[in-house]
């Protein structure tokens, strides 16, 4: 290749960096992805674009383009022999299958770049190696917690002890950072700590840890780590039963994401302010905070958030005695929570609404006064809209009942089911009868027919109602040569049969074939590389000692497993009747609950439960008493703040 041609990589590839630096990824991409396209045969130069392109794409959420570069970097860097740079590929690779929820493999990848560094005495990329792997064990076990729904403190084993291996590499890693004097890492460290301390239950520990992550942010000017601390240290006092000091940890949480311009941030913190005011009796100062929450989700159109300041503003107003707008707000609540299929929340907007309906005296199905119930006439009317379309004319019943009038044929005169069937699709019947005509023949015209060619037998049509009524015609058999049926009739001759039978599989083994040919990989698996390096490459690859010790172990095997495990189950099919879909439009392939629906305005770490917890006796404070029944001793008069008795704020 040219000097001219590897000058040109590398001039796009350096404005790329360039790019992505300055915060245009997507713009970096391109000039990376032609930087590929010129081409070059420097290995050092390629194996920088593929990870400056591998962390482009990790930044812009393609995780599946991201680990491709990062394989791509890790399989030159094992080329060249260059062990340092095997092992940046390696966390790099690490981090990326982290957060497509690939922990296994995870783990040995970030694994091996603790192992070449330690071997290199490489005291920053070491320190790094520890941060990763602690990484991967808290994100693992957050993960398999959040499908119990647990509290802080209350996971299984299995999940303390993944969170107890995060913290012993965080610890690590932060004496490492103290040795070697990098603050900046040390508060990083500081922050995961107090997080895993406090999903572990820990709390005195969390708030240590927060708040030591909260001066070396000061110490730094970093404005969002300041945000992310006072956040924690806020979550952590809830659990203590600290709420004054949780409030003001929230207000600066606040004040700090209005100076960021975080619209998603500052709604989290009105909800959690709101939660933490309810949690102090104080209904007005929460029913504020939960508003300014249910306006910020209303414009980012979080249709979670706004579902769940519904339900808490219908908490708080009729905590304050405040009935019909507590009533209105469940009712917002039970719509949203229908909008979103969630089932809890659905439940949840039921009870209460039974239950203010009968403090309000409704009795069962009449609204208050402004609900308007939608009557049939209405809803018959916005139906007629979709099913006047031209081509409900164009279905099977529409066009038999007028061939009948055309013979002369009364309605009259047509059987009871006959007559009394509408020319509209009215039920699901019809709807679903419609649906298998329409799509019948296409479906019958992409399967595969297994009939014997050389029978001599004519293929029925299977669209029989469309033949009979005229409109298809059903195809003549084509003459067979007297020949082909050698005196046995429609079966033909055994050898015959046997030769159709080895072509069908023939032309089916071929198909298939193809598939399985465009699964693989090219052996030119480095893209931007010159042809003229590619053998080289291959070379390299491809060399194998016959020395004893240089053979895998069985622990290779063992990792070997473990990464084609998650494969294998990436390529499973879903059963029929399962979630076929998760929030963000991919397959849900069965291996669990689908993820949930994304809700911005919502913090990852909520206290939901714990409300629910202090308030669990509302509605009985909220129940009617027989006449004559008499009430408890300490409930003389109505409940004035809504929250069980003997219940401490």
């Amino acid at each position: 290749m040219a000097e001219g041609d590897n000058d040109t990589c590398l001039e796009l590839a350096l404005e790329g960096e360039k790019l992505c630096k300055a915060g245009k990824c997507r713009d970096g991409v391109a000039f990376f992805e032609a930087a590929l396209q010129s081409g070059t045969d420097d290995f050092r130069t390629l194996s920088a674009i593929y990870s400056q392109l591998g962390n482009a794409y990790f930044y812009l959420g393609d995780y599946v383009k991201a680990m491709q570069y990062h394989k791509h970097d890790l399989t030159l860097a094992r080329t060249m022999g260059d062990r340092l740079g095997e092992a940046k590929a390696s966390g790099n690779l690490g981090n990326t299958l982290k957060v497509m929820g690939k922990f296994e493999e995870a783990v040995i990848c970030c694994r091996r770049h603790l192992e070449i560094c330690r071997e290199h005495k490489d005291r920053v990329g070491e320190g790094r190696a520890l941060y990763n792997l602690g990484n991967v064990y808290h994100a693992k076990g957050k993960h398999i917690g959040r499908l119990g729904h647990q509290d802080p403190g209350e996971f299984p084993e299995e999940v303390k002890a993944l969170f107890e291996k995060a913290v012993e590499y965080y610890e690590e890693n932060m004496v490492l950072m103290v040795e070697i004097q990098d603050r900046a890492a040390q508060g990083r460290a500081c922050g995961n700590l107090g997080n895993v301390h406090y999903l572990l239950g820990d709390f005195n520990k969390a708030i240590h840890y927060h708040e030591e992550r909260l001066k070396i942010a000061k110490e730094f000017g970093d404005r969002s780590a300041e945000r992310r601390a006072h956040s924690n240290l806020g979550n952590a006092h809830i659990f203590l039963g600290e709420f004054e000091q949780a409030a003001e940890h929230y207000k600066m949480t606040l004040l700090l994401a209005q100076e960021l311009g975080d619209r998603a941030v500052e709604a989290q913190a009105c909800y959690s302010l709101g939660n933490t005011y309810t949690l102090l009796k104080d209904y007005p100062t929460a029913v504020e905070y939960h508003l300014r929450h249910l306006r910020i989700a209303q414009e980012l159109f979080d249709k979670v958030g706004e579902g769940r300041a519904c339900w808490s503003l219908g908490n708080a107003h009729s905590a304050m005695g405040e009935t019909e707008a507590a009533y209105h707000y469940a009712s917002r609540h039970l719509e949203i929570a229908k909008e979103t299929g969630d089932r809890m929340g659905q439940a949840t907007a039921q009870v209460n609404l039974s239950e203010l309906a009968k403090t309000l005296g409704y009795t069962e199905g009449v609204l208050p006064p402004g609900k308007v119930m939608e009557s049939p006439e209405s809803r018959a009317k916005r139906r007629m809209s979709m099913e006047n379309m031209q081509v409900i004319k164009m279905t099977p019943d529409t066009k038999s009942s007028g061939r009948n009038h055309e013979n002369g044929v009364d309605a009259g005169q047509l059987s009871p089911d006959q007559g009394n069937k509408s020319d509209l699709l009215d039920d699901e019947e019809d709807f679903f009868d419609f649906i298998s005509r329409f799509q019948s023949k296409r479906m019958d015209d992409q399967r595969c027919s297994l009939a014997d060619p050389l029978s001599g037998e004519p293929e029925p049509l299977p669209a029989q109602a469309a033949a009979d009524s005229g409109k298809y015609k059903q195809p003549e058999a084509a003459p067979v040569p007297p020949q082909q049926h050698g005196g046995q009739g429609a079966g033909g001759k055994p050898g015959v049969q046997v030769a159709a039978k080895e072509e069908l599989l023939d032309m089916i083994a071929g198909a298939q074939s193809s598939r399985l040919n465009e699964q693989r990989a090219p052996w030119s698996v480095l893209p931007g590389l010159t042809r003229s390096k590619q053998p080289e490459i291959l070379q390299r690859l491809s060399v194998a000692t016959t020395d004893k010790d240089s053979l895998p172990d069985d622990s290779f095997f063992e990792q070997l497993m473990k990464m084609q495990g998650t494969r294998i189950e990436d390529q499973r099919s879903s059963l029929p009747g399962e979630e076929g879909n998760d929030a963000g439009g991919g397959q849900n392939l069965g291996m669990g609950p689908p993820p949930p629906v994304a809700a911005p305005t919502m913090p990852d770490e909520d206290f939901f439960s714990l409300i629910c917890r202090i308030q669990g006796g509302r509605i009985d404070d909220q129940r009617a008493y027989l006449p004559g029944g008499g009430n408890w001793p300490d409930r003389a008069g109505p409940a004035s703040n809504g929250v069980a008795n003997g219940t401490t704020g």
